[in-house]
């Protein structure tokens, strides 16, 4: 066994099933182990969209996804994706080649330092100096990358250290669970008493209130203690549907409809608030109390300065919440009567009729295409703030959307990696036509996967979100607009069927066709901004 072999023995050893990437020389004795092992090697056509992909399966499962590039350029372009995973929390491993440590027959031919290059885009980064250290350094990666909080770890594999052989190979060590601190009493017993004294309570779902393993229990506090919730843009969905609490999403961070809710709290239950997104709300002085409950301490910022905290194991705190405090709370549902008219006026105008439709017909549409459990997977654009606003999510992790690096590019890659994960779910990449040209070449590994995914490309030839902010700011209209190919051509060179949205009234039976038929499909159609004047 080399270096390289122990290295994949490891990763099937964590129950790796995929790795994403772009194979390069200086990483062919890892790729060859590969070829003889039981994890599937998935080709993309660009490190960077691999990096998503990865990243995606980490943020559906909770389990870190792989991904590997050769050394230099290769490595270099998944810096993106790195700072995706670090800022989204989404555990993700990378597996970069190197140049040989013991001597270079190449000189410095495509050598950059990786390890100082990720320091600050990851959890932990470290090269391999010898095979002996293979099996603790990736028990430990997957550990760093899962922990709370989650995120990407970089492993830097040189080739004479892949090629080493190894006698006696030492055993891979295996998985234990880990599970969370418990808050202390004093921390449980002051939240309790803040939720008692409350006039106005309201609860607030942040980031971390999606991670998979907390959906039930979030359900149970809120049906428990019958507070009203919004959510974050990220963490839309962590309350299953039917709870009649839901008062909004929190798509800006001031003056939006549900800010009527938000204003009027004199205490927000914070659960699970990361400031990595863009703030929900945003803090004054003199504003409602904010309590914390959260894995780690609350990160204080100039929009976020919370008056208590309970840190620990979050299911584990709520649950200790409610048992408390249930049945006692008699201004529990004192802000539910904004609901109404909040969602009303979320609701209004979005079967307009209008061509080219506006940002919320289409997010009305294409809700009356996804089932509970379809995943809509956003890229980054001016839509996004509407989909965060209108489109209703009744499952965890069901509109996969980045308000965190909010980088362009993602919304195809990470919608391949939910394809994989849930071939029998309906799967939908919403990209703007900026966003959708930054990684549009991954449609090859799409298809090539035999895939069941749709992409609605919104067309308005435009950085709409920057054009928008240009004209908040009083600019002139300068630098944003650009022209594009045509996207049914586009699909058909690809080999798969294109179609264009001509008409106000044709985007839903459009889609039903492309997902009834199944395969790869790609829908383009005209978006209308105009009016919008909210980003």
């Amino acid at each position: 066994m080399n270096g390289a072999e122990l290295l994949v023995s490891s990763l099937e050893n964590e129950n790796v099933q995929h790795i994403f990437g772009v194979p390069g020389e200086d990483i062919l004795d890892f790729v060859e182990a590969l070829r003889r092992s039981s994890i599937k090697l998935v080709v993309t056509r660009h490190e960077q969209a691999a990096a998503f992909m990865a990243a995606t399966q980490g943020r559906l499962t909770g389990r870190p996804g792989v991904c590997l590039s050769t050394l230099g350029p290769g490595a270099l372009n998944f810096t993106t994706g790195a700072a995706y995973a670090l800022l989204g929390a989404m555990p993700m491993i990378m597996v970069t080649g190197q140049k040989g440590i013991v001597s270079g027959k190449q000189g410095r031919f495509q050598i950059v330092d990786m390890v100082s290059t990720m320091a600050p885009l990851t959890k932990m980064t470290r090269q391999i100096v010898s095979p002996a250290t293979i099996p603790t350094i990736v028990r430990e990666a997957f550990r760093v990358a899962q922990r709370e909080r989650p995120g990407p770890v970089h492993l830097e594999l040189p080739n004479d250290v892949a090629a080493e052989s190894v006698v006696v190979g030492p055993s891979p060590i295996q998985p234990h669970p880990i599970d969370p601190p418990v808050a202390p009493q004093e921390a449980l017993d002051r939240a309790a008493d803040m939720i008692l004294k409350a006039e106005r309570p309201l609860v607030m779902l942040g980031a971390a209130a999606s991670r998979p393993r907390l959906t039930n229990v979030l359900s149970d506090f809120v049906r428990r203690l019958q507070i009203p919730f919004f959510n974050t843009q990220m963490g839309k969905g962590a309350v299953s549907s039917g709870s009649g609490l839901y008062v909004g999403t929190a798509a800006v961070s001031e003056r939006d409809y549900v800010h009527r809710a938000i204003d009027r709290a004199d205490l927000i239950i914070s659960i699970g608030h990361d400031t990595v997104e863009k703030p929900p709300f945003l803090m004054v002085a003199n504003g409602p109390a904010v309590l914390h409950v959260g894995y780690l301490p609350a990160t204080v910022e100039e929009v976020f300065f919370p008056h208590a905290e309970v840190v620990g194991d979050v299911g584990l705190s709520l649950r200790l919440i409610a048992d408390r405090i249930e049945g006692k709370l008699p201004n529990a549902d004192a802000l539910l009567g904004l609901r109404e008219g909040i969602l009303a006026r979320i609701a209004d105008r979005t079967e307009e009729g209008r061509y080219p439709p506006t940002p919320k017909r289409i997010v009305h549409d294409v809700r009356q295409v996804m089932p509970e459990d379809g995943i809509v997977c956003l890229d980054n654009g001016m839509y996004k703030i509407w989909f965060a606003r209108n489109y209703r999510t009744h499952v965890a992790n069901t509109l996969l959307l980045d308000n965190a690096l909010a980088t362009m590019g993602a919304g195809l890659p990470s919608a391949i990696a939910a394809a994989m994960l849930y071939p029998g779910r309906r799967v939908l990449a919403v990209c703007g036509d900026g966003g959708f040209m930054m990684n549009s070449q991954e449609l090859e590994t799409a298809i090539r996967l035999g895939l069941n995914l749709v992409v609605l490309i919104l067309q308005d030839n435009a950085y709409g979100m920057i054009r928008c902010k240009q004209a908040l700011h009083g600019y002139s209209d300068f630098g944003t607009t650009f022209d594009n190919p045509d996207f049914v051509a586009y699909a058909n060179a690809y080999g798969i069927e294109g179609r264009r949205i001509d008409g106000p009234d044709e985007l839903v039976a459009t889609l039903e066709a492309a997902f009834a038929e199944g395969g790869v499909h790609l829908i383009t159609t005209p978006v209308d901004y105009s009016g919008q004047n909210r980003c």
